[in-house]
């Protein structure tokens, strides 16, 4: 099954500790079935002291998180939604809407 989200989309998270947040995505890992959403899933890592990192410290950064527990903001109605394909009668194919039926996209 391929992911349906891709980079630049605007996802709600619909479980998990940050179950709500909105964000967009980063990054798309298709065979861990993973995406990396800006500002969910926020973990510090500890850095050592090293030549480019001269005082080490703390740094904040998105881990990955498994694509089914985010859901595609649709664009018209604003409302999260499941991905559907469709193929236009010029060959073409797209992603739609599953609530309100818009073409989101070409693919």
């Amino acid at each position: 099954m391929k992911i349906r989200i891709k980079k630049d989309d605007t996802v709600k998270i619909m479980t998990g500790k940050d179950k709500g947040k909105t964000g967009k995505v980063l990054k798309v890992f298709p065979k861990e079935k993973k995406i990396i959403v800006e500002g969910v899933n926020v973990v510090k890592k500890y850095i050592r002291p090293s030549q480019s990192h001269p005082e080490g410290g703390k740094e904040e950064i998105e881990e990955p998180i498994y694509y089914w527990k985010a859901q595609l903001v649709c664009s018209h109605c604003k409302n999260p939604t499941r991905i559907g394909i469709l193929y236009l009668e010029s060959g073409e194919k797209v992603r739609v809407c599953k609530k309100c039926g818009e073409i989101i996209d070409k693919i």
